[in-house]
C-alpha cells in the first residue's frame, strides 16, 4: 500500500456543497414521513435473513425465526442510535476546524449533526413501538453515554475510521439486504430507507474529513491510531458479546416453549455470528472501506487490521 495520504484541498468544497443540497432535497420528518401513526406488523420479519441468519437455525419453527428475527432488528435500531451518539460528538469536534475558515464545510457537516440528532430520535421512537408489541424482559446493555466516551477517548484517525465502517454498511445493508425483502415490516423497512437516504451524504462527509485529519499526521501518530482502530474493533465486539447473550436470553424466555441447551447454545451463537456481521465484518470487507483504507495505511498496518478481524469470524 504504502500511498501518499490525500490532501483535501479547495476542489473539496464542491462535494460538501453536494451533500448539502442533497441533505434539503431528502429532509425527512420522523412523523409526517415515517412512522406515519404506523406500529410494527409482527407477522412480518423485521432483519431479513441475509442480515439475521435466522434460517441457519433450521430447528426453529418459521414462527420463531420470524421472531428472532424481530428481536434482532429491534437491537439493529438500537446499536444505530448507539453508535450515533459518538459519531455527532466527533462530527461537531472536527466542524471546528472549519469554524473560522470554509462556511460551505461548515454548513455541511452542522447538517450532518443535525441529522445525527434526528436520527437517535427515530431510533428512540422505535424502541418505544417495539416495547409496546413485544414480550417484556428485552435489554439493551450497553449505555450510549458510557460507550461514547470510551470511543471518544481514542484517536480522531480511529473514530472516523470506524465511522465511515459504519457509514458504508449501513447503506450496504439497506439496498443490498432490506429494501430487495418483500417480506419484511413495512415501517422497519421505511426506517432504514429514510435512514439510508441522509446516511449517504454522511459517509462522503466522513471520508473527506477522515483523509484531511490523516493528512496531518506523523507515520508515529497514524501508526498508533491504527493500534486504537483495532482497539475499538475489539470493544464493538464486546458490546456484541454481551448483546446477542442477552437476545438469547431473551429469545429463550419468551419464544413459547422452552429450548434444550443445546438448541439455547446454537441460538446464541448464531446471534452473535450475525451481529458479528452486521456491524465489524460487513464494514470490514466492504470494497470502498477497504480502498480508502488502503490509501492511508502502510502494508504492515493493513496486516495487522486484517488479523485482527480474522479473529472474529
Amino acid at each position: 500500500m504504502n500511498a501518499l495520504p490525500k490532501v483535501p484541498g479547495k476542489a473539496d468544497t464542491e462535494q460538501y456543497a453536494r451533500c448539502i443540497s442533497a441533505s434539503k432535497r431528502v429532509r425527512w420528518d420522523i412523523d409526517d414521513d415515517v412512522i406515519r401513526g404506523r406500529r410494527f406488523d409482527r407477522s412480518q420479519k423485521f432483519l431479513p435473513d441475509r442480515l439475521s441468519m435466522v434460517d441457519e437455525r433450521d430447528f426453529l419453527s418459521a414462527d420463531e425465526q420470524r421472531y428472532l428475527s424481530q428481536i434482532q432488528g429491534r437491537t439493529y435500531a438500537n446499536m444505530f442510535g448507539l453508535v450515533e451518539r459518538f459519531i455527532n460528538a466527533k462530527i461537531l469536534e472536527v466542524s471546528r476546524d472549519h469554524w473560522l475558515g470554509d462556511q460551505t464545510k461548515l454548513e455541511a457537516l452542522v447538517r450532518f449533526s443535525d441529522e445525527e440528532l434526528k436520527h437517535q430520535a427515530l431510533f428512540r421512537r422505535i424502541e418505544s413501538l417495539a416495547s409496546d408489541q413485544m414480550p417484556e424482559g428485552y435489554f439493551f446493555a450497553p449505555d450510549p453515554d458510557d460507550v461514547a466516551e470510551v470511543v471518544l477517548g481514542k484517536s480522531t484517525w480511529s473514530v472516523l475510521g470506524l465511522t465511515l465502517l459504519i457509514e458504508l454498511f449501513t447503506q450496504q445493508h439497506y439496498r443490498d439486504s432490506i429494501e430487495p425483502d418483500g417480506d419484511l415490516s413495512p415501517l422497519f423497512k421505511d426506517i432504514f430507507l429514510f435512514h439510508w437516504k441522509e446516511e449517504s451524504q454522511h459517509a462522503i462527509m466522513d471520508e473527506l474529513e477522515w483523509q484531511r485529519h490523516d493528512a496531518t499526521l506523523t507515520p508515529e501518530a497514524r501508526d498508533k491510531a491504527v493500534d486504537q482502530f483495532i482497539e475499538l474493533a475489539v470493544a464493538v465486539d464486546g458490546i456484541l458479546q454481551a448483546q446477542s447473550a442477552s437476545d438469547a436470553e431473551y429469545f429463550g424466555m419468551t419464544c413459547g416453549r422452552p429450548l434444550g441447551r443445546d438448541e439455547f447454545e446454537a441460538v446464541k451463537a448464531g446471534v452473535l455470528k450475525a451481529y458479528r456481521y452486521q456491524y465489524i465484518l460487513s464494514g470490514a470487507q466492504h470494497p470502498h472501506f477497504l480502498k480508502v483504507l488502503g490509501g492511508l495505511i502502510t502494508e504492515d498496518q493493513a496486516g495487522r487490521i486484517q488479523a485482527a478481524v480474522a479473529t472474529l469470524q
